[in-house]
């Protein structure tokens, strides 16, 4: 398989990743529907600048050394899978609050930069993301592997990570989506605050499970 036909297949694997339903399609889908189109772009942002972070990281391989290191591994997987659960819990907890969309009128200051940091620290705080990386490098790239391959790997992936994100967002920000939100609103916070804290008990009691 020539060099070219091997990061196609890489960048397919991960775009089918980056689809894959969890935390971060909640988080970005909310955000969107409760926000303005920039609210949503900054989120894809977000995430984007996730997925290149831990590009950076499964190339320079640290992501190996990092599952190596038994403690480390669970202190990190640990907080992420609580860092879930307590947003997860906000999610839930807010889900009575009068709704704060553009629409609605209300005050939005730093919303955009409140818009990116989630997004960002929901996708970082997932190690599964870290270890689905490392994994898809490992069994995918040639080796010797030619270096600008390594060199183009975490531009690309951001571009796949933001690029699905943008979607996700446009499509929910759009019209029928936000009146969906506005109508159903603490129905639709408390099913996404369950999931999230839900996923982030399953990746804490996960980790102790495999330390144990």
């Amino acid at each position: 398989m020539s060099e070219v036909a091997v990061l196609f297949s890489i960048l397919g694997a991960f775009l089918l990743g980056a689809m894959s339903p969890g935390p971060s399609f909640i988080v970005v889908s909310r955000i969107a529907v409760a926000g303005t189109r920039t609210d949503a772009m900054l989120a894809a942002l977000g995430m984007g600048v996730g997925g290149f972070v831990f590009a950076l990281i499964a190339v320079a391989g640290l992501t190996a050394l990092l599952m190596q290191v038994e403690w480390l591994n669970l202190t990190i997987r640990l907080a992420g899978g609580a860092y879930l659960f307590w947003l997860g819990v906000r999610i839930w907890r807010g889900a009575s609050d009068p709704v704060d969309t553009p629409d609605a009128g209300a005050p939005r200051r730093n919303a955009g930069f409140r818009s990116f940091t989630r997004s960002l620290f929901v996708q970082l705080s997932n190690p599964k993301t870290a270890i689905f990386y490392a994994s898809m490098f490992a069994a995918l790239l040639p080796t010797p592997t030619p270096a600008w391959m390594l060199h183009a790997l975490p531009p690309v992936l951001f571009l796949i990570e933001f690029g699905w994100y943008t979607v996700v967002g446009l499509a929910f920000s759009s019209r029928g989506p936000r009146a969906a939100y506005v109508h159903s609103k603490r129905w639709i916070d408390r099913a996404a605050g369950a999931v999230v804290g839900a996923l982030g008990l399953k990746l804490m009691a996960d980790s102790v499970r495999a330390a144990s």
